[in-house]
């Protein structure tokens, strides 16, 4: 049997007939036509996808309504990705049975940090899921076909971690080629097995009966099924691909880190219902020509949201920061350098000291640029005409440009304050490097509170910085300058 619909390409959206408009995103020609079939290999195996372990779920014994004191909970132990940063980032470690969407734009490094994170958990003492020797010889006959000599499934006495590295946009020779450059030594690595596959129920079928320790999908868009309609990267073989790696890691206790392209606007590529059906959307950013990568946390149920891991890209693969204020402070600076200032942000949990840079030079144009790097353009047209309105800078004829150091992209209020100083600084050919600004600016040109206002301060003083401007010490941007005598 087979069910003709109609979804957005954009949105996800369902409608039983073609429309020319989505009523949900409001595109255009965005709805696509395709056909939904009930395979008979789904109701004829009990054991495709757990079929068996589903049927359990859903007894009504199961599903009975409970009290919160009759539900029983035991905190899990996580497993440790190797590295500090990305630990933070998830709260913690990679929970049991979470499913977990890296998106990020083509050849940031996704793959890469991938590939580390499974060296990594390869070398860890975890015990593998029980039962697992049994179906382990199984699946030597069921899909030794589709992968050659040097995919062998884990060995079920080996007590290690092991991790199932899922390649549909790689050969197993072109992902051992990248190994070779982040490992030297790969006879030491037992544990970490590549399967190039993009056959939805293959790849479900090959975790069900060798239980590894971890699955890495690489990436979603590229599986595809014959029981849902449409190419690989479509609405319903990304919506189906991801619903059944779901089912498999609640089943199985598995954990599933799965990869996501981003469309050109920076959104992670496929349906919306994607990042819904998740647990956890990070998202790796960084310029392709710079070392910085940062790691953010756009949806996490078993940490904190909006944390950053901070990392570095190299010949030997991404290597974490401890230290981030050298990524973001000028080094050498001279001591009289004017437009250029401290401030501190706040990114999740972590007080990051970012240097903020400023020039103002006349213009020759009728309409004077405004120029802004890592911070929102409109927020700076707001901060330049408060400086107009309060401060009484002549910025109508100049050109603004202002720059963040290091790359890093800011959106948190606290640097408003360093921003117009590093304007006026530049400006008046003022030198204000030692000079920390922490606090928001209001349209009123009075300065306002933000939060950790403690812990920022704190940063500040422990790499030897003085001189800390706030709404604590001063009330109005105005006062503030004439604080500093320069007026």
């Amino acid at each position: 049997k087979s069910s003709i619909s109609f979804v957005c390409q954009e949105c996800g959206y369902d409608s039983p007939q073609w429309l020319g408009k989505c009523p949900e995103c409001g595109m255009w020609n965005s709805l696509r036509e395709f056909k939904s079939q009930i395979s008979p290999l789904r109701s004829a195996s009990p054991n495709f996808v757990g079929q068996a372990n589903l049927k359990t779920l859903e007894s009504r014994e199961d599903v009975r309504p409970k009290t919160l004191n009759e539900i029983k909970s035991s905190e899990k132990e996580r497993l440790s990705t190797g590295f500090s940063e990305m630990d933070g980032v998830l709260g913690g470690g990679i929970v049991p049975g979470s499913v977990v969407l890296l998106a990020g734009d083509p050849g940031v490094g996704k793959s890469t940090l991938l590939l580390q994170i499974a060296f990594n958990l390869s070398r860890n003492k975890v015990v593998p899921s029980a039962s697992s020797g049994q179906a382990l010889s199984e699946a030597k006959d069921t899909i030794g076909a589709t992968r050659d000599s040097s995919q062998a499934l884990p060995d079920q006495n080996d007590k290690r971690g092991s991790v199932l590295y899922v390649s549909g946009e790689e050969s197993a020779e072109q992902v051992k080629l990248r190994s070779s450059r982040i490992n030297k030594d790969l006879k030491t690595n037992k544990n970490i097995f590549i399967l190039s596959l993009t056959n939805t129920d293959g790849v479900a079928a090959t975790i069900e009966k060798t239980k590894p320790s971890l699955v890495i999908v690489d990436s979603i868009q590229t599986m595809e099924s014959e029981n849902v309609g449409g190419l690989s990267g479509s609405v319903s073989q990304v919506r189906y691909a991801a619903s059944q790696f779901i089912k498999m890691a609640k089943i199985l206790n598995i954990p599933i880190i799965m990869v996501g392209h981003v469309t050109k606007e920076g959104m992670v590529a496929g349906p919306m219902v994607l990042s819904h059906m998740v647990d956890t959307v990070l998202f790796l950013e960084g310029e392709k020509f710079t070392k910085l990568r940062i790691l953010r946390s756009l949806k996490n149920r078993f940490g904190p949201v909006d944390e950053i891991g901070i990392f570095t890209m190299g010949e030997g693969g991404m290597k974490e920061t401890n230290t981030p204020e050298q990524l973001f402070l000028t080094k050498n600076v001279p001591p009289n350098v004017t437009g250029s200032i401290i401030s501190v942000a706040m990114e999740g949990s972590r007080a990051l000291l970012v240097e903020i840079q400023g020039l103002v030079v006349s213009s020759k144009i009728p309409i004077p640029r405004r120029v802004s790097s890592g911070i929102d353009y409109k927020r700076l047209e707001l901060l330049l005409a408060v400086l107009q309105k309060h401060v009484l800078l002549p910025l109508s004829g100049m050109d603004v440009f202002v720059n963040v150091a290091g790359g890093l992209r800011l959106s948190d209020p606290a640097v408003d304050l360093g921003i117009c100083l590093a304007i006026f600084s530049s400006f008046k050919n003022v030198s204000l490097s030692n000079t920390v600004a922490i606090s928001e600016v209001g349209l009123l040109g009075e300065l306002r509170g933000v939060t950790s206002l403690d812990k920022r301060i704190k940063e500040a003083k422990k790499l030897g910085f003085k001189n800390i401007v706030s709404f604590d010490t001063h009330k109005t941007l105005n006062e503030v300058i004439r604080s500093l005598g320069k007026i």
